[in-house]
Parts: structure tokens; C-alpha cells; sequence
């Protein structure tokens, strides 16, 4: 049953009251991951091909102050172009609500909105993980609420500027499975992989859904479904380096850190790369989004755990 604090979109409530597959997709990557144009064109690419995948998108957000799961698309355009959107993680939730914010959220946000919802499958770009800061303790906490959410999280692993060898291990501490679809290693957003192993290999949309049902099933909670970059859009993980080291340098000599780090890095990358990472963003969160409706449309003929 939705709780009554949650607002679902008439269409998203009539899916999962009839059992049929629905998607959550994040709202970050639209307030504060890409830029206009950009946000609102990859937003509803993202939607179309969980719709042609035979699954319900559901955009998920917290406007001026309500939760709600399934925004529609006027109000996609809204938060694509609106000013001082919050971005809201876990954390932040209460504060949005109490407030009356108008809040885009992130991985971990959507996830806890997604379950409560009653979804099951959430795609976005990359989680969130260990930063690389060596005087910063900054871990994300998609990390932690994948530990405690029973949702399957799709997406291209964790964002390349991370500490991907310390967010795995952290993942590994916490319990969570890290599936790669049609790969062993760890995916790293715009670089195909990162060279380190992932804990399980699956083939197909169905093998994802039966490795997913059967370890919540035991108990278990959230899970990664990591799938890499398209190959037509993936970043030599050398040229990603050289931008990144000056990507880096210029948020410290601006003092950013904290919520701003993310955000800033994107944008400069973008800058630095010409617009080849915007590229690539796009191209992964749709692939995503696809992958994610087929594990969905496999989920919900199963029996529900």
C-alpha cells in the first residue's frame, strides 16, 4: 500500500496496483547533472525507452514539499529549467518536506521514495561512492541506503572520479551484490571499466532478476546491476585522467566540497572534453533506463518476494 505522504502519478499507481513493471528514474541528473537542453532531452530519452521495454518510467522528485513518484512532463520541463532546486539525498528528505522545497533526488533519496512506493527497479547514470579527497572523509550515502533498500539499482557503476577500489570494497563490507551485465569487471561511467572484479556476472535481463529476487529474498536488501558505457560513447580511461587531474585542481583552488563537488566536477570535465562526457552521459543513462525495463517486465512475472 503507498503511503499517504507519497504522491504517485495516476498512471504509476494503476501499474503497480495491476503488478505490471515500473522504473524509477532519478531527478538529479535534471536539476543539477546535465545542462539545459540537455537534462530535459535525456530525461524523457530515458522514459521513452523504459516505455518501448514494455515497463511505466517513473521520474521521481519532491515538488514544493510532496514526494512524488511520476512526475509528468510539464513538470519535467519545470525542474529542467527551474533555479535553486535542492538536491536532495536521504538526508535531506525531511527538510524538503517540512520546508516545501522544490528538491531533485539523488540515488539514495530515490531509492528510499522508490520502495515506498512498492518498485523494485531504479536506473540512473553512476552511484555514488568513496571520494578521492585524502583529507575529506566522503562517502556517498547511495552506499549506505543500498545496504538497507531492497531495490536494484541500474546503472554504469560508480561515477569515474571516485575512489573505485575503496567504494567497492565499501559496497563488499555493507553486503551489497555488484552484478556486471555482460562483463566482469567494474564498469566506470565514462570509461567502459575500471579493471576491478565484479562479484557476479550475468548475461541477461532474466539472470539479473533471479540473482535479485533470490538475495532479497534471503534477506538481503539493495543491489548494483552495473552495465558499461556504449562502446560508441566510452572515454579512454587515459584522456579521462589528464581531465580529471585538472578538473581536480580547479575545485580545490575554488575551495568546492561536500553536495558542490559532484556537480562542479561534471560540468568542468564537460568543458574539458569538449562536451564528449555529456556524450556519454546521455548515452549510458538511456541504456540504463532500457536495461533496467527489461530486469522490470522479468521481475513482475515472478512471484514477489
Amino acid at each position: 500500500m503507498i503511503p499517504d505522504w507519497l504522491t504517485c502519478s495516476a498512471e504509476v499507481a494503476a501499474a503497480l496496483a495491476d503488478g505490471r513493471p515500473v522504473v524509477a528514474l532519478e531527478s538529479t541528473l535534471i536539476a543539477h547533472g546535465l545542462p539545459w537542453p540537455t537534462n530535459l532531452e535525456t530525461a524523457r530519452e530515458a522514459e521513452a525507452a523504459v516505455r518501448a521495454a514494455g515497463a511505466v518510467p517513473a521520474t521521481i522528485a519532491i515538488w514544493h514539499g510532496v514526494p512524488t513518484v511520476g512526475l509528468s512532463d510539464s513538470q519535467l520541463a519545470e525542474l529542467a529549467q527551474a533555479k535553486g532546486v535542492l538536491k536532495a539525498s536521504r538526508r535531506d528528505m525531511g527538510a524538503a518536506v517540512g520546508l516545501k522545497r522544490l528538491a531533485a533526488t539523488t540515488v539514495s533519496a530515490t531509492m528510499a521514495l522508490a520502495h515506498a512506493a512498492g518498485i523494485r527497479v531504479f536506473a540512473t547514470g553512476g552511484i555514488g561512492g568513496a571520494h578521492r579527497e585524502d583529507e575529506i572523509f566522503d562517502i556517498s550515502a547511495d552506499l549506505t541506503e543500498l545496504s538497507r533498500t531492497p531495490v536494484l539499482v541500474v546503472c554504469a557503476g560508480a561515477k569515474s572520479i571516485l575512489d573505485l577500489p575503496r567504494t567497492l570494497e565499501i559496497l563488499e563490507t555493507l553486503g551489497v551484490p555488484v552484478l556486471g551485465y555482460r562483463t566482469e569487471e567494474f564498469p566506470a561511467f565514462y570509461v567502459s571499466v575500471a579493471k576491478l572484479p565484479v562479484s557476479c556476472r550475468v548475461e541477461t535481463a532474466s539472470e539479473a532478476a533471479a540473482v535479485f529476487t533470490a538475495h532479497v529474498r534471503m534477506g538481503g536488501s539493495g543491489a548494483v546491476l552495473a552495465r558499461s558505457c556504449p562502446d560508441d560513447a566510452a572515454i579512454p580511461a587515459a584522456e579521462f585522467h589528464e581531465w580529471l587531474c585538472v578538473a581536480e585542481q580547479d575545485a580545490q583552488e575554488a575551495r568546492v566540497s561536500g553536495p558542490r563537488i559532484t556537480p562542479f566536477l561534471l560540468a568542468r570535465l564537460a568543458e574539458l572534453s569538449g562536451g564528449r562526457t555529456l556524450k556519454a552521459n546521455r548515452a549510458l543513462i538511456v541504456a540504463n533506463a532500457r536495461l533496467a525495463a527489461e530486469v522490470a517486465v522479468e521481475l513482475a512475472a515472478q512471484p514477489r518476494p
